[in-house]
């Protein structure tokens, strides 16, 4: 198994290109995903009533916890939209919901996937970071074959993303500028919170930084800073998606590991198929 050195520029203006000529809008279906993701903050954050002047109610618990659940869920639906238009066929505005269809093993691969990077990160962050990239294929394995288990999909993924992590790395941060824009609203926020426990600080009294902001305050900054995300994800998510899901087809080439993937060592490419589990390193 040899990994490949992917002309990162090219693949991002052959997917521009892609996605001009999709059947169904991009920007249509990232503002459908973005807008419901927006959703599912606001009603955790209404739910936990934005301050933790208390412990977190088991309601407020439940409902954060089936947030990130149905944002999982849905982050899957996106990804099926975005693996339509690289094979060229249309996704309805109702693929964005098909991950419901195997809804249990998106959950499993979730937690199982959490559990491991956080257990490599208590080593230090570095290992933490590494197992993160590690594992960066295994839900578009689960996406491509719900009949997988979570393991399997992690395990295909620990070989599909080997001698590549380094550029997924750099991937990512080529996205970095767009990351920052649409994370401005917090700067302000914690420059906020930071003046005002000086303040507090110099004035002899101690007061937990989340009672700076009121519930109603709270609930204002997370809209404004939901909409501003929104707004600037719109313009460039649906081409991340997409140009990763073209490293994970490059990977899964040259290793051998994942559905359509062509073994190395066979030159005609006629045997390609499904290669999991155990598959050809």
């Amino acid at each position: 198994m040899m990994a490949e050195l992917i002309d990162r520029k090219r693949l991002k203006a052959e997917t521009r290109e892609m996605l001009v000529t999709a059947q169904v809008s991009p920007k249509g279906m990232a503002a459908l995903y973005l807008g419901l993701g927006l959703l599912l903050n606001l009603v955790d954050t209404i739910a936990n009533r934005g301050s933790s002047d208390s412990l977190i109610s088991p309601v407020g618990l439940f409902v954060t916890i089936l947030a990130s659940f149905l944002g999982a869920v849905l982050s899957v639906g996106f990804v099926l939209y975005c693996m339509a238009i690289r094979r060229g066929e249309r996704a309805e505005y109702l693929t964005l919901f098909d991950g419901f269809s195997f809804v249990g093993k998106i959950i499993v691969l979730e937690l199982v996937m959490s559990l491991f990077i956080v257990l490599w990160s208590m080593l230090f962050i570095i290992p933490g970071i590494v197992a993160a990239y590690r594992y960066q294929f295994a839900l578009y394995n689960l996406c491509e074959n719900p009949g997988i288990g979570a393991m399997e999909a992690l395990d295909m993924s620990k070989r599909q993303t080997w001698g590549y992590k380094g550029q997924l790395f750099m991937l990512d941060w080529s996205y970095f500028g767009w990351v920052l824009l649409s994370t401005l609203p917090i700067f302000a926020v914690v420059g906020y919170l930071v003046n005002a426990g000086v303040q507090m600080a110099s004035g002899g009294s101690y007061v937990p930084w989340t009672l700076y902001l009121h519930p109603g305050q709270f609930l204002v900054w997370t809209v404004l800073a939901g909409v501003w995300s929104f707004v600037v994800n719109l313009f460039y998510w649906p081409n991340r998606q997409c140009v990763m899901l073209g490293y994970f087809e490059i990977a899964k080439r040259t290793s051998g590991v994942g559905w359509g993937a062509e073994p190395p060592q066979l030159g005609d490419g006629s045997d390609s198929g499904w290669t999991g589990g155990w598959g050809q390193m």
